[in-house]
C-alpha cells in the first residue's frame, strides 16, 4: 500500500549503512573519528539507528527538535548541537545536547548557569574561524576567550573545530589543517587542556584526507553528504565504492499535453518575482508533475530519464518530456543533490519510505 503514496522519497537504509561503514573504515586508518550529521535527514530515527550500527557513536544536528526526536525514539548516542545555541533556547540545549558548538561568551555563560541549575556539566566545542566566514572565533582571540571560559562552572571545553566549504566555499587544504593542528597544540600546552575533539571539517575534507602526508592532530570530522549521497562536496565527485543513490524521489504526472515552448501574451513577473527567459523550441511535449517549490528544491532534482525540468511554481513542476511518452498517472523518479535531499526530508508533503535491502 505504501508503495503507491506520492510524492515519496525512497530511502535505502542498506546503502546508507554500507556508505557509513566504508567511511568509518577509510578515516579510521588515520585515527579520525566521525560524527554522523543528521540535520540533512531531519533527525530521522531510522537513519540514526542505521548510522550508529556502523561504528559511529556521535550524532550531530543543527536543530534541537531533531535531537529531541532521536532521544524520544530511544536512540543512544552522544548528541551534538551543530549550530551555535541561541540565548532563547539555553535550557533546551542542556536537556537535549551532550555537547554544543560555541563561539559567543555570553551564550556560554548562560549555558554555565543552566548547567548548574540542572546539576550537570555541559561540554562545548569551540568553533574557530579559518576563512569560510560563517561561525567562528578569530584565532588571535582564542586564548583570551578560553581564559574567560575556564573560570565558569558547569562547562567543560572538550574540543575545537573548524568549518569549510559551507558559506564561503573555502577549501580545507593541508595548510588549513596544519594551522588547526598548531592551534590545538598551543591550547593544550598553554592551558594543560587535553582536547578530545579536534574537528577538521566535514564531507569537503575527503580530498585533503586522501592526499595529505599527515593529518596532524585532526581526529574528528562531521559527515552528512558523504554518508547519504556518497560524494565529496568540493566537486561533488562520487567517492569510490560508495552508493550515490541511497535516496530516490518519486512523483506523479498530473498533465501531459503538446504545447508551445514559449509563453504567449503580455509577460510580467512569475509567482516568485522573476522574469523568465524561454527558448523557442516549437511545439513540445510538456508534462506537469504534482510537486513544486513548496515540496522540494526543484533545482536539485536530477532526472533518471532523458527529460528536462523547465521550471516550477509552488506546487507544479513543468517538464520537457522530449521523445519519451509520459502519460497522466505515470511515476517519474529523480536522484537528488544535497539541497534537494535537505528539502525533501524536511517537507511534510513528501512521504518517507524505508527499505533495508540493496
Amino acid at each position: 500500500m505504501n508503495q503507491s503514496i506520492l510524492p515519496r522519497v525512497e530511502i535505502n537504509l542498506a546503502k546508507i549503512a554500507h556508505n557509513t561503514a566504508k567511511l568509518v573504515e577509510i578515516y579510521a586508518s588515520e585515527n579520525i573519528e566521525l560524527m554522523g550529521v543528521t540535520k540533512t535527514v531531519c533527525g530521522s530515527p531510522e537513519i540514526a539507528k542505521t548510522i550508529l550500527g556502523q561504528g559511529i557513536h556521535m550524532l550531530a544536528d543543527s536543530k534541537l527538535v531533531n535531537l529531541k526526536r532521536m532521544r524520544d525514539a530511544g536512540i543512544k548516542a552522544n548528541f551534538v548541537l551543530l549550530r551555535i545555541p541561541a540565548l532563547s533556547e539555553i535550557d533546551s540545549v542542556i536537556k537535549n545536547a551532550d555537547i554544543s558548538i560555541n563561539t559567543e561568551l555570553s551564550v556560554i555563560k548562560k549555558l554555565s548557569e543552566a548547567a548548574l541549575r540542572n546539576n550537570t556539566v555541559h561540554k562545548i566545542i569551540l568553533m574557530i574561524e579559518m576563512g569560510d566566514l560563517r561561525e567562528g572565533i578569530m584565532p588571535e582571540n582564542l586564548e583570551n576567550f578560553i581564559q574567560e571560559i575556564l573560570v565558569l562552572k558547569g562547562i567543560e571545553i572538550v574540543g575545537i573545530a573548524v568549518n569549510f566549504a559551507c558559506f564561503g566555499g573555502v577549501k580545507p587544504n593541508e595548510q588549513k589543517m596544519n594551522d588547526l593542528s598548531k592551534l590545538a597544540s598551543d591550547v593544550e600546552e598553554k592551558f594543560s587542556l587535553p582536547l578530545s575533539y579536534i574537528s577538521g571539517g566535514n564531507s569537503a575534507n575527503y580530498n585533503w584526507f586522501m592526499t595529505a602526508g599527515s593529518v596532524g592532530k585532526v581526529n574528528n570530522l562531521r559527515l552528512g553528504e558523504s554518508i547519504y549521497l556518497g560524494r565529496e562536496t568540493l566537486n561533488r565527485r562520487a567517492i569510490p565504492d560508495l552508493y550515490t543513490d541511497a535516496f530516490t524521489f518519486v512523483t506523479e504526472i498530473i498533465e501531459s499535453k503538446t504545447k508551445p515552448s514559449i509563453p504567449y501574451g503580455e509577460i510580467g513577473q512569475n509567482a516568485f518575482g522573476d522574469f523568465q527567459q524561454f527558448e523557442d523550441r516549437g511545439q513540445m511535449s510538456r508534462v506537469i508533475l504534482g510537486v513544486g517549490s513548496q515540496d522540494v528544491l526543484v533545482a536539485g532534482l536530477i532526472p533518471t530519464l532523458d527529460i528536462e525540468i523547465l521550471g516550477s511554481s509552488s506546487d507544479h513542476t513543468v517538464i520537457d518530456a522530449k521523445k519519451i511518452n509520459l502519460l497522466v498517472g505515470d511515476e517519474v523518479t529523480f536522484n537528488l543533490n544535497y539541497g534537494a535531499l535537505l528539502s525533501i526530508m524536511t517537507s511534510p508533503y513528501v512521504y518517507k519510505k524505508y527499505s533495508k535491502t540493496i
